[in-house]
């Protein structure tokens, strides 16, 4: 298992189309991967699932844990972590 922690630039935080494309890319990857929301303090959730995502709240300047644990577990860690850099 491998896991960063990133603050969340975007304006709008992780929500509607930002929240779609990292659902979308998280998606692309067999190893399971979750999001938590350090910021509120939220419990980790499925990084696949667009409803998780959006149920702990991501907003902007918040910061976000992203672990991966599978086969493609550093390809994945690293392309999410690029995506919420680049304000996606």
């Amino acid at each position: 298992m491998v896991e960063t922690t990133v603050t969340v630039r975007h304006e709008v935080g992780l929500h509607a189309r930002p929240a779609a494309i990292f659902v979308k890319t998280a998606q692309g990857f067999d190893s399971a991967i979750t999001l938590t929301n350090l910021t509120r303090g939220s419990d980790p959730v499925d990084a696949k699932s667009i409803i998780s995502v959006f149920k702990i709240a991501i907003a902007k300047d918040h910061e976000v844990r992203i672990q991966a644990d599978g086969p493609d577990e550093e390809a994945a860690l690293q392309s999410l972590r690029d995506l919420v850099e680049s304000n996606f």
